[in-house]
């Protein structure tokens, strides 16, 4: 097979692998990008080719979030992950610890780790990758990386999520959720909330955003309920889809341009939590951008003119 054919053939799994480090799927795909470059440019045939680009982009994702673990101090409000459609990367053999590693809620248990933790815990509990194989990946010793490991699963397993695992029983959920908050159904929606919901937004100072987070049922139900009837007025629309692996939409404005992704954790038959990311710079590889001021604006005249 051709250089170009083996890459192309791994890609899916390096981007997932870079996807789970750094949580951006614009800088993921530049480390897919750059492992090509390095790949290309090198002058010997590695033996495998998958042990080589594994290892490269788990070094270069190192790289890039070391220099973003800066930023992320200083973002304003709350970080979430980009949001991610679907996951390039199949395989039955790890069906639930893939879709798991990829919710929200997981990445962002990710985010307590270092960058070398991160990296460990993704190629062995994620992608089952074998110790020696960890080591090359990420420069260290096999004793260091059984190290990393062990406080890496400490510190996810403090607050590993959990979620319904019952697809079917999400899906329906869901769609009652998505039904009730088409029709405003304040009482529909706080039926479905856990008691100690919460609905967090992610707009980096960006896109108008909640200035905290909305706690508890009746609170959410209530500017759930009231919102979306006032956004459905100026023609926002959303379509059910999954969003890192869990039940969410994708809003858009009346143009069709994307608003906002939201994502919801699903245990024991209620919504434990709601994420929105709003923030436009983690939109773009959805499509076109809304302009979420715009649309703020017109959602305050329309409660205005119902006063």
């Amino acid at each position: 097979m051709s250089k170009v054919g083996e890459f192309e053939e791994l890609r899916p799994l390096l981007f997932s692998i870079a996807y789970r480090i750094l949580g951006s799927v614009g800088e993921a795909e530049d480390a897919v990008q750059e492992t090509w470059l390095r790949f290309d440019g090198s002058s010997t045939r590695p033996a495998s080719a998958k042990a080589f680009l594994s290892a490269a982009v788990t070094r270069i994702s190192i790289d890039v979030l070391r220099s973003a673990r800066v930023r992320r101090e200083e973002y304003v409000g709350p970080w979430f992950p980009e949001p991610l459609l679907s996951d390039p990367y199949q395989d039955p053999a790890q069906a639930v610890e893939l879709a798991d590693s990829v919710s929200m809620a997981a990445l962002l248990l990710l985010e307590r780790l270092s960058p070398l933790e991160r990296a460990v815990f993704v190629l062995r509990e994620v992608f089952a990758f074998e110790f020696g194989e960890v080591a090359a990946a990420v420069g260290r010793s096999e004793a260091a990386c059984r190290q990393l490991l062990v406080r890496a699963r400490r510190h996810m397993e403090a607050g590993r999520p959990r979620f319904e695992a019952d697809r079917q029983e999400r899906h329906e959920l869901a769609t009652r959720f998505f039904d009730a908050l088409k029709s405003g159904d304040v009482d529909g929606l706080r039926d479905l909330l856990a008691a100690d919901v919460q609905l967090v937004g992610d707009g980096g100072g960006k896109a108008p955003q909640l200035a905290k987070a909305v706690m508890g049922a009746q609170n959410v139900a209530r500017v759930l309920g009231t919102v979306f009837p006032l956004m459905s007025r100026i023609d926002v629309t959303f379509e059910p889809h999954e969003v890192n692996g869990q039940p969410g939409a994708i809003f858009r404005d009346r143009d069709g341009k994307v608003l906002h992704a939201l994502a919801l954790d699903v245990l024991d038959g209620q919504i434990q939590t709601i994420r929105t990311v709003i923030n436009p710079d983690k939109l773009g590889h959805l499509g076109p951008v809304a302009d979420a001021w715009a649309v703020d604006r017109e959602v305050k005249q329309a409660r205005r003119r119902m006063n």
